[in-house]
């Protein structure tokens, strides 16, 4: 009774200071949306892209005092060392729950540039999130086949279009969706612990702006006791969040090439095969070596 009585005010204290927090930094955002849509011109957007992208910082630094407050979290997380806030990247992470976002934010906050993702066009419509994730120049794609899909990339080739004007980390989740075992049953994945992976935004990236990147960020999320729900982090009952992150050189072939004529996009598709099959089993070593440990502490992000 009073674990529950702890776990609901716990919940409800997050819930508030996220909402507040969202609304505020929404409001905040506003006005330089609006002066970017009325003077699309690329130095008023220097300025407010700056502006924006700081205001987005402060929502995620926000995000990180709660989540620390509520929970005891032991965070393992690897390969941070080498990155700059001026620098370009392209991000890749397998995606399980709506948590990996709080814990992707949580993890390169102040190391690498505002993360922008590609996401659902449905998600435009979540009530303030959503309009934020717009103003933030967020690429909303439908994810569909036949002409649909070939309209879903020509919105990212925009938006990545836009990517050159500051430094950015433009990162997709190429599962395409969360992970669960339905679904994975359902493609036939060849993956024990992934879905298959889906190229077509991280094409677009590679091709308007691939000779930006320093390289590909590859990130692996484990939570080596079952995958939380967002609740389970509101309520602090997330024991173990284990991230690893590789920084892998980006093949010269899979740029445009000097004729301006990008790489096939089958060619790309090998490559993330291959990468997918060593987070494969990077997954499956951690959480056998989670179960032979008996759950060691892990290291906490500051």
């Amino acid at each position: 009774m009073f674990s529950s009585l702890v776990s609901f005010v716990k919940a409800s204290v997050a819930s508030v200071v996220l909402a507040v927090n969202t609304v505020l930094i929404f409001s905040l955002m506003i006005p330089f949306a609006l002066l970017k849509l009325v003077l699309p011109f690329q130095a008023v957007r220097r300025v407010t892209d700056v502006v924006l992208n700081g205001l987005a910082s402060f929502w995620i630094a926000v995000n990180g005092v709660w989540m620390a407050a509520v929970g005891h979290t032991r965070w393992q997380v690897s390969g941070m060392e080498g990155f700059s806030p001026r620098g370009w990247y392209l991000v890749s992470s397998n995606h399980q729950s709506w948590v990996d976002i709080l814990v992707l934010q949580k993890v390169f906050r102040g190391r690498i540039p505002f993360l922008k993702f590609f996401i659902k066009q449905e998600l435009i419509y979540v009530p303030i999130i959503g309009l934020a994730w717009w103003a933030l120049d967020f690429p909303f794609m439908k994810r569909r086949g036949g002409a649909s899909a070939q309209k879903d990339l020509e919105t990212a080739r925009k938006a990545c279009e836009k990517f050159k004007v500051i430094p950015t980390s433009v990162i997709s989740f190429m599962e395409g969706t969360r992970f669960t075992q339905r679904k994975h049953d359902q493609q036939n994945s060849p993956y024990t612990h992934l879905l298959k992976p889906k190229t077509g935004g991280v094409g677009m990236a590679l091709e308007t702006m691939g000779d930006l990147f320093d390289c590909l960020v590859d990130v692996t999320i484990v939570y080596p006791k079952g995958v939380p729900t967002f609740t389970d982090l509101l309520t602090g009952r997330i024991e173990d969040i284990v991230v690893t992150v590789r920084q892998q050189p980006i093949p010269q072939h899979l740029l445009v090439n000097a004729e301006g004529r990008p790489a096939d996009r089958s060619k790309v598709q090998a490559w993330i095969n291959g990468l997918w099959q060593v987070k494969d089993a990077e997954i499956a070593q951690i959480l056998a070596g989670a179960q032979a440990s008996g759950q060691r502490p892990g290291q906490r992000v500051a």
